[in-house]
């Protein structure tokens, strides 16, 4: 098993005396169950695992009171074994979407405070899962609000997959230093980072695939993994979405690389099918935000701080939440382009693509900025307390609305920007260069 962040945020929750039951939230496989297992048996003495996915008997355990003694009666009448030792027993409800009573439970695990309770959830809140009979079931549960503290995880993020890859944290002290200083960083490291973004592209952060790609180094292993996820997201779609929504949300999904290979890379649901209306497919857009999938990246007003305030519900781009699902669902023969130091393939599309991956899975918003007349720039973000436009581009790319943006200061409001793409570190006034993979060092806000 790979290093994951989340381990640090669970030990820090476990530390904290007054700690509430913890939920954690994610895309389906992202590694959310083994992570809190390993953390779990390494922790504490008894660990009490509860799958209601595969075990839907497991919700009778909850069908009555709720209280703690009761359940943990129920459950050590059912699973010969199960051992409650107070003060070091850590117990998982897996998938606890599926046992809306579980989750009302966690109010009075909290008030009772003997055991630990960690929980799982792949599709909380998504629109249309539950079944009629799951719905009333919903109706009649309650959300344990502030007796809980829920958490996002997602798959791998570049980082990880750098400390899968064996780079050290001199390494990281290094780049960091090399960003800070602006200055360029030595042809070993900046080769060998080159090489594990490219690689990291295809692979992504799905911890299945990260994990076969690292043991028999196979692409077309890999590639095998990223479609069965991406088929198993599909079969949920259908599986949990209300019946009138089940093909409009595939419909939807499929559209995504058609999407962003346009020149003009914002969402048009005319792409989805001819004619059609924003009104019959906004629904299934968020489904598939809601279950994790993808993300939004909206179009800005004005180049002007706060982001959120000046930002388009209406106007949006879509991308892929992990880079590696996403080029799965490209032609064949992507994977070994992309390999070979070309990512210009549909119109910017791999670029972008990336760029929204490695800033979504640190938890930032995505934006952009577009009015009619030329001006693009591919993200915004907020950088060291300033409006920054971030611009992913090959190496012979002229960034010209970057320079535009920066020599009209005083109509954008913009005192600098970042150009990421086939460079080292570098800088021509307020334009910042750096190369791709070092994006994931822009934490400062």
């Amino acid at each position: 098993m790979y290093r994951r962040k989340i381990e640090q945020l669970l030990a820090t929750w476990k530390a904290n005396r007054n700690h509430k039951p913890l939920v954690i939230k994610g895309v389906r496989q992202c590694g959310k169950t083994s992570s809190v297992k390993a953390f779990a048996n390494a922790n504490y003495k008894s660990v009490v695992y509860l799958d209601f996915h595969e075990h839907k008997e497991y919700k009778s355990f909850f069908a009555g009171a709720l209280d703690v003694n009761t359940i943990t009666m129920n459950i050590s009448a059912a699973i010969i074994g199960t051992e409650f030792v107070e003060g070091d027993t850590c117990i998982i409800f897996d998938e606890i979407q599926n046992c809306p009573n579980a989750r009302s439970s966690l109010k009075f695990f909290k008030l009772d405070g003997r055991y630990d309770v960690i929980c799982t959830g792949s599709l909380l809140g998504v629109n249309g899962y539950r079944t009629k009979e799951e719905q009333q079931e919903d109706a009649q549960a309650s959300i344990p609000v502030g007796f809980e503290q829920i958490v996002n995880m997602y798959p791998m993020d570049f980082e990880e997959w750098l400390w899968a890859n064996g780079i050290q944290s001199m390494h990281f002290d290094y780049l960091k230093q090399c960003l800070e200083r602006e200055e360029p960083i030595n042809d070993a490291i900046h080769n060998r980072m080159r090489e594990l973004l490219l690689r990291y592209v295809i692979v992504g952060g799905m911890p299945e695939a990260v994990s076969v790609f690292l043991e028999t180094n196979n692409m077309g292993n890999v590639l095998d993994v990223q479609r069965g996820i991406v088929d198993t997201y599909k079969s949920d779609m259908i599986k949990y979405a209300l019946p009138a929504d089940k093909s409009r949300i595939r419909e939807c999904f499929e559209s995504i690389p058609a999407q962003l290979a346009r020149e003009n890379k914002k969402f048009t649901y005319s792409v989805i099918k001819k004619g059609t209306r924003a009104s019959n497919y906004e629904g299934s857009l968020q489904w598939i935000e809601d279950a994790g999938i993808i993300r939004r990246c909206h179009n800005l007003q004005i180049t002007e701080l706060p982001l959120d305030g000046n930002s388009m519900p209406d106007s949006f781009k879509v991308y892929m939440a992990d880079t590696g699902l996403f080029v799965s669902m490209l032609e064949e023969g992507t994977g070994w382009s992309i390999l070979q130091g070309n990512l210009h393939g549909y119109k910017g599309a791999i670029y972008e693509n990336l760029i929204a991956d490695i800033l979504g899975k640190m938890g930032r918003k995505l934006y952009y900025y577009h009015k009619e007349g030329g001006i693009e720039l591919d993200f915004v973000m907020r950088y060291k307390g300033e409006c920054v436009p971030l611009e992913c581009k090959a190496r012979t790319g002229n960034a010209k609305s970057l320079k535009t943006v920066l020599n009209h200061p005083e109509k954008y409001h913009v005192k600098n920007a970042i150009k990421a793409g086939d460079y080292n570190i570098g800088r021509v006034n307020g334009m910042l260069t750096i190369p791709l993979y070092l994006t994931f060092l822009l934490t400062d806000v």
